[in-house]
Order: C-alpha cells, then structure tokens, then sequence
C-alpha cells in the first residue's frame, strides 16, 4: 500500500493515518513525506476523537511536534551530505501511544486508581525506551480499566472510554484506550499490557491486530501495577497495531532483558515470511464455551479456517470441554496461587496509606469502579490451602492440555462470545474472561486478527495462538489473513466487501 502523493490536505490525512508503521518510517526516511506531516496528521485524529472517545488522558503533543521537527532537519541534513537514509534508525518519525499503565517518562502513571492521582513515571518502561531509540514518538498515554481489572475501561480518574465503531459500546480493557486510538486511526500502534485478554479483547472490539507475546519475551519493567508473585508468568506486555506488517518488527524491537525484569531471557525469534502454511495444522475448539458464541464471531473463525485450508493448511476440529472450568483457576493464579493473599487490595492499600483495611477499601462507593469493587468483595472469601493448591493444579493441568493440543500448529478461537458490548453488560460476569485468559493460563503467545465488521457495523475477529516461542508463526497466519480479508476497517467504513 504505498503513500499517495495527495494534493488535498483531507486525503493526505487520510491516507498518512491508515498505513502502517514501517511504511510511514521508510516513506519520511526517503523524504516522500515529513515526520511533522505524519505526526500532524495523526494528532488531527487524537484531537478530534479526543472528546468522543475519551481515550486520550494525557498527551504529549509538544514534545513530539518538537521531535518531528529535529527528525525532518535531520534528513534534509543527511541527504545534503550524501549519507545514506538507512543510518537513521528504523522507526524514525513514527508516532505511537501508550496505555497509561506502561510508563512513559514525565506522564502520569496510576493505572487509574484514585490514590495514584497525580502520580508521574520518573522514567520510561524498557520497551517504551526501546521504540523511542529506535526513532519512535511517544504523542499520548491512554485510558485503562482501573488497576486493569476488567475488559472495560472505566476509571474514576479519567472516566470511561467508548468504542470508535459505536459509542454506545465498550473498546474492552484493561487497553480499551489503546485500542480505541489504533481503531480510530490516531495511532499507528501502542504499546499495551495483558494479563487475562487486556490486549486481545479490546484489539477484537476495536477491529485491529493485538499480539501478546511468549510469556519472557518482552520485560515488564514499568508496568503497574507491578508483575509480583505467581500472577506475574500471566502478565505480557505487547502491542496493538493497524496493520499485521508492524507486529514482528515492534516485537523484535522491545524485546530482550534488561536486567530488571528476572524473568526475561534472550529467546530467538523466526521470521513470519519464512513460515509456509502448506500443510501447517489449524485447529478449531468446540464444546470450550458455557454459552455459546455468536454467529458472526463463529463464522468469521469458519471463515479465517477456509482460507488458511485455500494456502495449504490441514484444518482440524477438536472438543476441549476442560476450558469450561478454567476461570476459578485462572483467578487463583491471578491472586498468587498457593501462596493466596488479597493481592488487589493490597496493592490499592499501599498506593494510599490513608486506606489499611480491606472494609474501608470495598466500602469506598464511587471512590472505586464497580469491577474493583467486586473483586476486592471477592477476595474477602476465604480459600484453604487446600483448595488453593487444587486449583493451581487444575490450571497446569488446563495450560499443560492446551499447549498439548496446539502442537506445531495455529489454534483459532474468538477472544470474546460476541463483538463489542454495549457499556456496563460485562460487569459482574467474571466467566466472560475464560476465551481469552485461557491463553495466559498456558503461556502461550496469541494474536488477535480482525476479519471486517458484522452487518451491525461491529468489529469481528479470532485469535490466532501457537506454540511458546512460536510468535512468528502466529504472525504470518494473521498476514496471510490481512491478505485474505484486508484487516483493519476504518471506522465508518464497514458497509462494503469487508463485511462479513
């Protein structure tokens, strides 16, 4: 898709801010377009959506039109004197945004939660550093579920965020905010967190590509709240992104130790174009769900099966009714496993010294959203050791049959039973977590495609999950399905051949 040489500022805008990273930086590299054209034109997006999105909290805007500035001055430095434009560094003049709980240098940093108000990051997280040498702008940090707790993203800072498809409806969380400005088209790509679907989900309401990465793959250093305990092999942090092209390089690029986060260690990454899905094994699940998934989530997977099997791919189907039961398991892992503990408000509590007793806490009324309360409700119960270390079984028994049943393959499995809710229906329903946080359960790393727009309007799509380690190949099936189908759809553009 190359960049157009518009003569109407309206369709340069429009065409700047529906391509893809890489391509951006090699057109402002070879001088086809300017770092402050790119980033102008996708501050236009931010700005007018910021209001009816509600998704940007903070931005950054200054900085990075300064930033755009040095970088176009740069250039025209480097092309008086004859040096070549591949010395400049491969992200150059990108902007891109952050989720508010990944740190991003001088911009708040409180994941939400009212005690943290005011709170600024003293420096960057590692792979939010890493993407800035590698010549990326930062422009804005976006809104997150409070304490990323939920598949909404509602928090009594900042407020709730809605959904670029249909404002009536949630872009999911805990990276609903992220997802909402890739959707939108007012960020190339950003950086987001997962811990049970906070990519995944929000990247399938939002109708772009979410890819959570090999649990070790990429450091957490900079997340909060922080990855401690037993909860901590569920986090990874990734990214969503508009176009599948941008997804292995920006992996590449943040990951790797930094020798902060222990549990990081220098794994070597294939390449997607040298995967062949002649022959590659796809499996389908059924009887996962304890209620059934929608008809347009099941066909588009039914879809996406149909043109991996036209390239070559041997289609499989399997029954894996274990999945109903891994939500109890999920959640203990989450807690600490056999450690147990109130982790949430714990955490909640130290962030504000004036709050030391769980009942003040689940008692703070509109102190705290209505999914954090529950959830510190919930950890009021009581579980034996016992129980405790049942379940932590049961889930290494869950991940240890769905690493089992992926193989060497790909396995396709929608990351929600319906497309975008409307806003509010997902509270108080923890099993709707299971599709997605299953995946987290089993350290395995997933990337969620979008396949069009139903005939409402809405964003479809389906995971695509492989093997520990397999990033790549999870990859080259969600290009070889952004061939088939085109990938992202701008929002207002859904009524065309890209409906499903």
């Amino acid at each position: 898709m190359p960049l157009r040489d518009q003569t109407s500022s309206g369709a340069r805008t429009a065409s700047l801010t529906e391509h893809s990273a890489i391509s951006l930086a090699d057109a402002i590299r070879q001088r086809k377009v300017t770092a402050e054209q790119v980033m102008e034109a996708h501050i236009e997006v931010l700005e007018r959506d910021r209001q009816r999105l509600n998704a940007v909290v903070a931005d950054n805007f200054a900085a990075a039109r300064a930033r755009a500035h040095e970088i176009d001055q740069r250039i025209g430095g480097t092309a008086l004197r004859g040096r070549p434009q591949a010395e400049l560094p491969p992200l150059t003049g990108v902007p891109f945004t952050v989720k508010e709980s990944v740190a991003l240098k001088g911009m708040p940093h409180t994941a939400g939660v009212p005690a943290r108000r005011g709170h600024l990051a003293t420096r960057s997280a590692t792979v939010v550093q890493r993407l800035v040498n590698a010549g990326a702008i930062p422009v804005a940090v976006t809104n997150v579920a409070e304490a990323g707790l939920w598949i909404e993203s509602d928090n009594p800072l900042y407020g709730r965020t809605v959904n670029p498809y249909d404002p009536a409806r949630t872009p999911g969380g805990s990276s609903g905010g992220e997802a909402a400005v890739v959707g939108s088209g007012g960020s190339p790509f950003g950086v987001a967190a997962d811990i049970g679907g906070s990519i995944r989900v929000p990247a399938l309401f939002c109708g772009v590509f979410g890819h959570k990465p090999t649990p070790g793959l990429l450091p957490s250093t900079g997340h909060w709240p922080p990855p401690t305990d037993a909860a901590a092999q569920l986090l990874s942090l990734g990214v969503l992104a508009r176009r599948a092209e941008d997804l292995m390089p920006l992996i590449k690029t943040m990951a790797g130790p930094d020798g902060l986060d222990q549990r990081v260690a220098a794994i070597e990454l294939g390449e997607p174009a040298e995967v062949s899905l002649d022959g590659l094994t796809v499996t389908l699940v059924e009887d996962s769900a304890l209620r059934p998934v929608a008809r347009e989530l099941r066909d588009a997977r039914e879809r996406a099966a149909g043109a991996l099997a036209a390239a070559g791919a041997r289609v499989r189907v399997t029954s894996l009714p274990s999945w109903r039961r891994a939500l109890l398991p999920f959640l203990m892992v989450l807690r600490g496993g056999d450690a147990g503990g109130p982790r949430v408000s714990s955490l909640l509590a130290d962030a504000d010294g004036r709050l030391g007793r769980i009942g003040q806490l689940v008692g703070g009324g509109d102190d705290h959203t209505l999914p954090t309360r529950l959830t510190l409700f919930a950890e009021l119960i009581p579980i034996s050791a016992g129980e405790r270390r049942r379940l932590v079984g049961l889930a290494q028994e869950l991940a240890r049959e769905l690493v089992e049943t992926i193989g060497d393959g790909v396995l396709l499995h929608p990351a929600h039973r319906t497309p975008a809710p409307r806003l509010g229906r997902t509270y108080g329903r923890p099993w709707l977590l299971t599709p997605a946080a299953v995946f987290n359960l089993a350290g395995v790393p997933v990337t969620e495609v979008p396949l069009g727009v139903s005939r409402a309007g809405l964003p479809v799509g389906v995971q695509v999950a492989a093997a520990p380690g397999a990033d790549h190949l999870s990859i080259a099936v969600a290009l070889e399905l952004e061939a088939v189908f085109g990938g992202w759809v701008p929002p207002g553009h859904g009524r065309g051949s890209r409906q499903l």
